[in-house]
């Protein structure tokens, strides 16, 4: 049974983070507890930790001590070879690898990183290891700037070496591939390696090839002037400010990075000048050369503006700079987030997941884990791409969200506000929005406008409402979102992070209205704890259900649960178990639980039951020892909003537990709240579980 796989590269530069990102991503999709394990690193700079793998620990969440996740560095390596202890490293290597085995479900391993290009013994040892280990290999090679013949030689060559000394290789993988070459590529991959079941090859991505200005700055010593939050930025091009400056700005191109002496004030004002206009391309950044600071009445008209783009000076030369930047070779690292989402984005555009997957797991984890869960959500979103409006297009959270899906193309977008401010806004926190692929709606001036009005009159008329006030009305960014989904222009709706709970989803119920025979709209929470996502009901929308509403609430919930992949099993909470408890509360609760076993018959349910009998196996079965759900509860039912809100918070807070939601159940169109306190994933998700919510209506 295979619990992990080893991922080698034949030699540098070939792109082999971007395959372990998106590996870890599928893998944590599938397995419960996934490892991660780099025999050798590079020497840290400074005492530091490993750039990649603190990359890899950090974006997906693993739970593993960093002194676990490698054997050696490199010159320890170098050191034993010399000292002719190469069975000591191997030993070494296969104790660590063991010790993780018995604590992860799944181990993705990663070779070397060929950093000096001329040691030698480094592609056999990556061959020792894996086959020391007893896993199969994944071989990566560097399509840059090669003919297809010379790719398919490299990953021949380094395949029949595994195979020589028995390892199996899953799959072979040409990374950085031109587009001229990739048809000719995929059929000599196909005839060269019949006997291997994946021959993928992955596309050049220029975007990943431009360095950062962080990574300029730290290859050149400087020191950051200005703009230090931006050092995300990436240089798409550099270019030298000598010329006059009216000269100079026709050369700007977009992401561009000036390089400038430090005494060239036109040059540093007319760039981040440019940077503001909407007549120029972006500019990533500005180096200023030769130590030469701008005088202070200058470094003070620049401090006013409080640039967005990141100010940088260095001591060497113009002509030295230019020369060091065009030779840096970009990595990955943590920090850089829009990097890590491009490379898995990519990974899995370019990759047969399922096809990939079927030879490397070879068993199934009866739990649902957070990361299963969330790869399960955006798998499902991806099926049939859906288009949801957020009308609150200028908030930060919505901008920074919008371009995560973006990265991953899970969703069209409109967003709702004034396309200057929105642009503005963005440019100015260097947020990646593609603006030719997002459509910006200001309601007064879009088309539609009009005729929502008028179709808002007719819809509200018996309400009391005139044409002044559906103007009015239809003016504002809620109603104008929601007019979009009910005129079939949009499938779903997301909002909340800056309106009340109200303000969101009273336009829904006054003309979205509810599906047939559902009487309340209600809400669920998905609590992705650490070994399970369990069904939180309801703790958004209404204080005090009666039974009626309770049952009603139940049972969409248990639909909510079954539509997005969790087995319902519902409890019914209050504060007794069985038949001990007296009082109106907990009557109300047993009364709730016998109309949903009336209705719904094939549904498991158990009320009315404590929290900890409904999610504790010991205590469940020790209270309800013949019931089908205590301690084994998916789907928890609160008897009112007091008791539900506080939970599912302190649940959150206390154990850490994810939190996707509120999502409303009930309306013929999907809208969804957010919380005012909503971070960049929660808008995330909630934009993804409501374009799952639209393909199933």
């Amino acid at each position: 049974m295979n619990k992990a796989v080893y991922v080698a590269t034949i030699e540098p530069n070939s792109g082999k983070s971007l395959v372990v990102l998106g590996l870890m991503q599928v893998l944590l999709g599938s397995v419960a507890k996934v490892g991660y394990f780099k025999p050798i690193i590079d020497d840290p700079k400074d005492n530091e930790v490993d750039e990649h793998t603190r990359t890899v620990v950090s974006y997906f969440e693993l739970d593993i001590n960093y002194k676990k996740t490698f054997a050696f560095t490199r010159s320890e390596i170098l050191q034993k070879y010399n000292e002719g202890k190469s069975g000591e490293v191997i030993d070494t290597i296969i104790r660590k690898y063991k010790a993780l085995e018995d604590q992860f479900d799944f181990i993705l391993l990663e070779g070397t990183d060929f950093s000096e290009e001329n040691n030698i013994i480094e592609f056999d040892v990556n061959v020792i290891i894996a086959k020391n280990l007893g896993i199969p290999a994944i071989l990566i090679a560097n399509g840059t700037s090669r003919e297809a013949n010379e790719i398919t030689a490299n990953l021949k060559l380094a395949y029949d070496t595994f195979k020589g000394k028995d390892v199996d290789v899953l799959a072979v993988i040409a990374n950085k591939v031109s587009s001229n070459i990739k048809e000719e590529l995929e059929t000599a991959l196909h005839e060269g390696f019949a006997e291997v079941a994946n021959r993928i090859v992955v596309p050049r991505i220029t975007a990943l090839e431009f360095p950062t200005i962080k990574e300029i700055t730290e290859a050149l010593g400087g020191t950051v002037l200005f703009g230090k939050e931006f050092l995300n930025n990436q240089a798409g091009s550099f270019g030298v400010g000598a010329m006059q400056l009216r000269n100079y700005l026709t050369h700007l191109k977009e992401n561009s990075l000036v390089v400038t002496p430090g005494d060239r004030a036109d040059i540093i004002l007319g760039a981040l000048q440019a940077n503001m206009s909407d007549n120029y391309p972006k500019v990533s950044g500005i180096i200023l050369t030769g130590g030469l600071i701008p005088e202070e009445p200058i470094l003070k008209l620049i401090e006013g503006v409080s640039p967005s783009v990141p100010i940088i000076s260095v001591n060497q030369g113009t002509f030295l700079v230019t020369n060091q930047i065009g030779n840096i070779k970009t990595r990955i690292y943590a920090d850089n987030l829009q990097k890590i989402d491009t490379s898995i984005n990519t990974f899995k555009q370019a990759v047969d997941i399922e096809k990939l997957l079927n030879p490397l797991i070879t068993f199934k984890s009866d739990s649902i884990t957070p990361s299963m869960f969330q790869y399960t959500l955006l798998k499902r979103a991806l099926q049939q791409k859906k288009h949801i409006v957020l009308p609150e297009g200028s908030d930060e959270r919505i901008l920074r969200a919008a371009a995560k899906l973006q990265t991953f193309d899970v969703v069209d977008l409109t967003l709702i506000g004034q396309q200057r401010k929105i642009k503005a806004k963005a440019a100015q926190l260097d947020i990646p929005l593609d603006f030719d692929r997002i459509t910006i709606l200001n309601p007064t001036k879009s088309e539609y406008y009009k005729e929502y009005v008028k179709t808002f009159y007719e819809l509200r008329k018996h309400k009391g409402v005139n044409m002044d006030m559906a103007y009015d009305l239809m003016s504002d960014v809620s109603y104008f979102g929601t007019m979009m989904i009910y005129s079939g222009h949009a499938d779903g709706m997301v909002s909340g992070a800056v309106h009340t709970t109200q303000h969101t989803i009273r336009p829904a119920l006054q003309f979205i209205k509810t599906k047939p025979g559902v009487n309340v709209v209600s809400s669920v929470f998905f609590m992705c704890l650490e070994d399970r996502v369990s069904v939180f009901g309801d703790c958004a929308i209404n204080p005090n259900p009666n039974a009626e509403q309770l049952a009603e609430i139940a049972i969409s919930s248990a639909n909510s649960a079954e539509a997005f992949g969790i087995e319902p099993k519902i409890a019914m909470l209050s504060y007794s178990s069985g038949s001990s408890g007296k009082g109106e509360d907990v009557e109300t609760v047993r009364q709730a639980t016998e109309m949903v076993k009336i209705k719904r018959p094939d549904l498991k349910i158990e009320g009315p039951i404590q929290y900890d009998a409904a999610v504790d196996l010991r205590i469940g079965k020790s209270k309800l020892p013949d019931s089908e759900v205590a301690g084994q509860a998916s789907v928890l039912i609160f008897p009112d909003l007091n008791t539900g809100n506080n939970t599912y918070k302190a649940v959150q807070r206390e154990t850490g537990a994810l939190a996707i939601g509120p999502m409303l159940q009930g309306l013929n169109k999907p809208v969804n709240d957010l919380s005012r306190g909503c971070t960049v994933n929660d808008v995330y998700n909630t934009v993804i579980i409501t374009a799952i919510q639209a393909q199933d209506m």
